[in-house]
């Protein structure tokens, strides 16, 4: 293949990672803006083998295609939803760990006699590394392997401040004098600033953490192909730090939170991750999988919330069943999506898309909050945090100014729990307390298949 052929390869696969990106802002096409993105993966890889460019250790690149492939690929189809941001965290790990060690091997073969490619090295080795530390310990996190709330370190602030400064004096000095051990040395210090950096963070926050990381593997990757002298990664990483970056504002918006509370809040007690309430023993109105049927049934209009417990229940597919029930017996019914809802962004859509659920029946926050107070029956099934009015009242909660899914307004209130324990900010729900509220208790799947045998009852 000719270099002009080569870049117009490129250039295809660079526009189908764009289009990639558009195809992933919906529901609708996400499975098709993924299928882009991995068949420009695809051919970026393959035009490299006829790009002309002389390939040392053939033999070694093929099987680690091969092998990281497979392991990608088995993953990817074993995963189970619940864990799907563990995964993401993982490889987004994985991808800024690569970008730190390729521009090592580049700095140790090509030396350093172009400064702006030292300086764009340092860069990869700093950020990659601290994606990649930093994905880690998220991964901990959420895989429960470690606890999930915030780690407070004696003096972590100071040492977090001084690990920082270290780096950025240790990237200085060598740009100005360039040597091995030095490149070792930064690239410990910036793994242990990802450490530092994601240790405090904990409950809610966490999915806000995952796309930061996520915007600094591609920038990392950005810098790696200017190393590389790669334009493709130059762009395709772009891509990825810029949407990255902005779908962390957005997350930050949608917690009501700005980003640096986020990230730095569990220093001043903020952090989105309290400790447990103390509302076990308060009274509340339970009800059976009957009493619930009649409920929905006897409604006009129903809103059903998704949480991270309808991820756990593997329940998409049931509910998606008494949705159907309920709009055959003429009830309005849609779902109420909210942005963080779950341990990622757009981790519901994912979990109701895996369901068929019609896109026309999802509505994000802003759209559906208005028709709460005119809903005769609301059932959230899973979700806490993001339909508790402390993040309306109580200026003390860790959740206070999240905007949040007014269902308290609703005629009605159903929720699907295993128990009276909080959510993942750790503090109490009022609304389970609220007279109009009925819980019914129980694994959110077999409560709701127990609920549509009683809806066909009827």
């Amino acid at each position: 293949m000719t270099s002009t052929w080569s870049q117009f390869a490129n250039l295809i696969a660079a526009v189908l990672f764009i289009l990639a990106l558009k195809g992933l802002s919906s529901p609708k096409t996400a499975r098709n803006g993924n299928l882009l993105g991995a068949a420009g993966a695809v051919l970026a890889t393959v035009v490299l083998f006829f790009s002309g460019i002389k390939l040392s250790n053939l033999l070694l690149i093929i099987a680690a295609i091969l092998v990281g492939s497979a392991i990608g690929g088995i993953s990817a189809r074993r995963v189970k939803m619940t864990q799907m941001p563990q995964l993401v965290a993982l490889f987004n790990g994985v991808g800024g760990g690569a970008a730190a060690l390729i521009s090592v091997v580049e700095y140790l073969e090509a030396g350093s006699d172009d400064t702006f490619a030292l300086i764009a090295t340092v860069f990869t080795v700093i950020i990659g590394s601290v994606s990649f530390s930093g994905s880690i310990v998220t991964f901990l996190k959420l895989q429960e392997l470690m606890t999930s709330r915030p780690v407070i370190i004696p003096a972590g602030k100071y040492v977090t401040i001084l690990v920082a400064a270290a780096t950025l004096a240790g990237a200085v000095w060598l740009v100005i004098a360039p040597q091995t051990w030095l490149l070792v040395a930064l690239l410990v210090l910036a793994l242990l600033v990802g450490i530092l950096f994601v240790l405090p963070v904990g409950g809610a926050d966490v999915p806000i953490v995952i796309s930061l990381l996520n915007a600094f593997t591609g920038l990392s990757v950005a810098a790696s192909g200017y190393v590389l002298g790669n334009v493709l990664l130059i762009v395709a990483g772009t891509l990825v730090g810029a949407s990255g970056t902005l779908l962390t504002r957005e997350m930050a918006k949608a917690m009501g939170r700005p980003i640096t509370a986020t990230l730095f809040g569990a220093f001043n007690g903020t952090t989105a991750g309290g400790s447990g309430a103390g509302g076990a023993d308060r009274p509340v109105r339970s009800a059976t999988p009957n009493d619930v049927a009649i409920m929905l049934g006897y409604a006009h209009k129903v809103i059903l919330v998704p949480g991270y417990g309808l991820a756990v229940a593997q329940a998409q597919g049931t509910l998606r069943e008494l949705a159907d029930l309920l709009v055959a017996r003429g009830v309005e019914v849609d779902y109420a999506i909210h942005p963080v809802a779950g341990r990622m962004p757009g981790h519901m859509n994912v979990l109701l898309a895996e369901a068929s659920v019609p896109y026309e029946q999802l509505k994000e926050m802003d759209e559906i909050n208005p028709e709460f107070a005119t809903t005769d029956v609301v059932l959230v099934v899973g979700a806490n945090d993001v339909v508790n009015p402390a993040a309306r009242t109580d200026k003390s909660a860790p959740i206070y100014g999240m905007p949040i899914l007014n269902v308290d307004q609703a005629q009605q209130v159903v929720f699907l729990k295993r128990s009276m324990r909080p959510g993942f900010a750790g503090i109490d729900n009022e609304v389970l307390f609220d007279p109009k509220t009925t819980l019914l208790f129980g694994d959110a799947k077999e409560s709701l298949t127990k609920v549509v045998a009683g809806l066909k009852a009827l």
